[in-house]
């Protein structure tokens, strides 16, 4: 979110005329075998059941919603919005705009209409031309929602100013569109119709509804609960309810959803709304609703319950941020790989649904001895980026490619894997295997047994400009092998002090040293020397 809309943003919430209500209690529940949940719907959707946006043949596809704005979707709407389109169509007059025709046979009565009734506003661009496939800007878009709601350009507000007058009225989720598409208009649009029209207690939705515009019983589908995207002080995006409220998880809801109670509920009250609206860019997939004990109803996304922390008192606060090393906002992107806790092993290392991670007691550093049946057994773990919660450490996590090809995503240089009689998030079942099988304690992991006490050979792959095990800890005498992945670059390893230096290697090629004498040793790679760096502790 740019600079403007987080201004934009605290005038809006200090004005708190367009946000839905946030519901500490939630509503009835559902049996738990029931399937029936929140009504989950980005603006595009409830526009078009509103049916105040009406897409083109095919309705509010995804195409139609990708498509640009035009002028001419712009002056339609917005006689729809004041309740004269019906009457714009039936136009009979023959006086309009030079360039009417480009804009189709069925919009010529409206385009006629409009150039009749200039107290609309639609004067055209100049020389009596309309230009309707032109695009519209976001600041041309909300001007018209203003006028919609009664406010006039010129006199209400400076066209200027266009922008910063609407988020005061809570008219501000699409301002930064550009290109502004038809997905973005959908967004304006439903700000507007929850809006409260100039001089009047009454939204533009009961108005639209009283002229039979829209539903009678449309205000009870725009009721709910906002999920935005908001922007931390860090440049970190996350998600808010529409009071700008953070929602959060609790790491110990892998195991038992339940697990806040009493006061932990005092504290972090449930998110829950029987209508749920999302911002553009968030899959309705990710987001559901579960029953808890008490019979209430809990929004969940990628299946994590969502709370409110109690002393977040102003929309952009984080207080409840890294709270006890279990509570954490929702990032977006949302954590590759994150934490859940047990009562008897703490905190352990799970993916984006919950899902327990282990590691092999028999690997040594940045390698997998994991093959076969065993790999069938426990299938390796690879996330494509990483993102982790604010108690762990993205620098801790790289990747190894298998012999196969494949990837496999480790923690501080051993790989990760996951257990084939895990049925479900929060399952336990391969801790303590074979005694060889473990969950990860970030806080206390160092290694593995071979790993810490091998003489074995370790591998560093040298990928994507990185060397892929930074950091890794090994007993005197191990060997390391160096190994180049990159086609058409030259790599090496120079220790900082001197105690080793490779060859420059050719993608395929590998060069091997052994370390015996205990220190840190820090190196780089020549050619890459300002960002391509490691090391290795040697005990």
């Amino acid at each position: 979110m740019k600079r403007r809309s987080r201004l934009l943003l605290t005038v809006v919430l200090a004005a708190s005329l367009l946000t839905l209500p946030w519901t500490a209690q939630a509503e009835e529940a559902l049996p738990s075998g029931e399937t029936a949940g929140p009504a989950i719907v980005h603006a595009s959707d409830l526009a078009a059941q509103l049916g105040v946006l009406v897409g083109d043949g095919q309705g509010v596809t995804d195409a139609y919603s990708a498509k640009s704005t035009t002028r001419i979707q712009a002056a339609i709407l917005y006689l729809r919005l004041i309740g004269k389109e019906h009457e714009a169509h039936a136009y009979t007059g023959t006086d309009t705009f030079l360039d009417a025709s480009s804009a189709g046979k069925a919009n010529a009565p409206a385009l006629a209409y409009l150039r009749n009734h200039p107290e609309y506003g639609w004067n055209g661009t100049g020389g009596n031309r309309f230009e309707p496939a032109a695009l519209v800007t976001s600041q041309q878009l909300y001007k018209v929602m203003l006028e919609a709601l009664g406010y006039k350009a010129g006199a209400d507000f400076a066209y200027d100013d266009a922008l910063a007058f609407a988020a005061a009225r809570g008219l501000y989720r699409a301002a930064d569109a550009s290109p502004f598409t038809n997905a973005d208009l959908a967004v304006a649009l439903i700000e507007a119709l929850q809006a409260t029209v100039k001089g009047g207690g009454k939204t533009l939705a009961s108005q639209l509804a009283e002229l039979k515009v829209i539903p009678a019983g449309a205000a009870d589908k725009l009721s709910g609960n906002r999920i935005d995207i908001a922007e931390a002080a860090d440049g970190t995006a996350y998600l808010t309810d529409g009071q700008g409220r953070a929602l959060y998880l609790f790491a110990t809801d892998t195991v038992d959803p339940d697990s806040c109670q009493g006061q932990c509920l005092a504290n972090w009250p449930i998110a829950y709304s029987d209508n749920v609206l999302l911002a553009n860019g968030l899959e309705r997939s990710d987001f559901g609703s579960f029953t808890r004990s008490d019979g209430k109803r809990q929004l969940t996304y990628k299946g994590w319950p969502l709370y409110y922390f109690a002393k977040d008192t102003m929309a952009g606060d984080l207080n409840g941020e890294g709270m006890g090393g279990v509570w954490f906002s929702i990032k977006q992107p949302f954590y590759t790989i994150g934490l859940g806790t047990d009562a008897k092993l703490g905190n352990y290392l799970v993916d984006s649904q919950g899902n327990t991670l282990y590691y092999f007691d028999k690997d040594p550093v940045g390698a997998s001895v994991c093959t076969g049946s065993c790999l069938e057994n426990w299938p390796a773990f690879h996330a494509d980026a990483i993102q982790v919660p604010k108690a762990l450490n993205a620098s801790d996590f790289s990747e190894i490619t298998r012999e196969d090809g494949t990837k496999q995503t480790m923690f501080r240089g051993y790989p990760l894997y996951y257990f084939v009689n895990d049925a479900k998030r929060g399952d336990l079942n391969g801790q303590a295997v074979n005694g060889v099988w473990f969950v990860v304690d970030p806080s206390g992991f160092e290694g593995t047994t071979t790993g810490l006490d091998q003489s074995a050979k370790v591998t560093i792959e040298m990928k994507d400009y990185k060397f892929q095990s930074a950091d890794i800890t090994v007993k005197a005498g191990t060997t390391i092998e160096f190994i180049n992945r990159d086609a058409d670059m030259k790599h090496n390893a120079v220790a900082v002090d001197g105690a080793f230096e490779t060859p420059l290697l050719d993608e395929g090629e590998s060069a091997a040293i052994t370390l015996t004498k205990p220190g840190v040793y820090e190196y780089f790679c020549e050619p890459h020397k300002s960002f391509m760096k490691g090391k290795i502790t040697v005990q």
